[in-house]
């Protein structure tokens, strides 16, 4: 699922290609809103919401969109052939004289008021990219239910919106807890540590292209060496941050731990993909 840099991205995007420019070309497809016509309208401003796209157009109108799991928007130039998908996975068309934007596989799509948009984005908590970040109302939030695992704290939207099940896996690896651990039971100031880098991989990430993680500088020090279970009392060697390597343990299953070199494990947590480190990072596992 796209996390919110990646959104973030995706509605610098449309607003570049939308903004400014009046709407040639007004297409919804789905039920409720197959009869909107947008034509006519000038596009005021795309802008991200933590995971969410709000569109919002002359006249007071706001188009809300979810990417979820395999959604996307795509621009074009006007007699540029469209890719993204088949025909019938096209949700939603607006195009002007220079750019148009397709919306494929939206799983959600509604034209709402933009006076109502705490409609769609009211309950999400603070967005580490947004003018509203608060970490300290952030941290007031992970903090209200101490018995429940950082990692799906982590992924409530309504705690802070943006992380998804990437930034989940490495924010626990940078903080060298395991995504099972309680947030009531993590140590002193790691919480605020995870908060804080949250917002620092987020903004390091907005205009990246291709995620990364290694940018931390927290892991220019590796931790102590673990000793070598066949060579008793000698450290065992630790391997380099390659520049290749852009995630330090999400879908690095059965590799080896660029910081302590052990294998990175996984599980499902809450029906999700879960890496970790199973000598950098304590806590509970499955």
């Amino acid at each position: 699922m796209p996390e919110g840099d990646t959104v973030l991205q995706t509605a610098a995007r449309l607003h570049q290609a939308l903004a400014g420019r009046v709407l040639t070309r007004s297409d919804l497809r789905v039920p409720r809103f197959a009869t909107a016509d947008l034509t006519g309208r000038t596009v005021l401003d795309v802008t991200a919401r933590g995971k969410h796209l709000l569109t919002r157009v002359e006249g007071g109108l706001t188009l809300h969109s979810h990417l979820r799991m395999d959604g996307a928007w795509r621009v074009f130039a006007p007699d540029e052939p469209w890719r993204g998908g088949p025909g019938h996975q096209i949700r939603a068309i607006l195009a002007n004289a220079e750019h148009t934007a397709v919306g494929y596989r939206l799983p959600v799509l509604e034209l709402l008021r933009t006076s109502e948009e705490s409609r769609a984005v009211g309950h999400l908590g603070p967005d580490p990219l947004g003018p509203d970040w608060d970490p300290g109302l952030a941290l007031d939030r992970l903090l209200a239910a101490p018995e429940r695992p950082v990692g799906d704290a982590l992924l409530d939207q309504r705690n802070l919106t943006g992380i998804g099940n990437v930034y989940k896996c490495e924010l626990c690896f940078l903080a060298r807890v395991t995504p099972w651990l309680p947030v009531g039971a993590l140590p002193d100031g790691v919480l605020t540590r995870l908060v804080t880098l949250t917002e620092r991989l987020l903004h390091a990430n907005r205009d990246r292209p291709a995620r990364t993680t290694t940018i931390a500088s927290e892991l220019r020090t590796p931790p102590s060496p673990a000793p070598d279970a066949a060579a008793p009392g000698r450290p065992r060697a630790r391997p380099p941050v390659r520049v290749q390597e852009r995630l330090f343990v999400y879908g690095r299953a059965r590799r080896p731990c660029l910081r302590c070199g052990a294998p990175i494990r996984s599980a499902d947590q809450d029906g999700r993909p879960t890496y970790w480190c199973p000598g950098c990072q304590s806590g509970p596992t499955p």
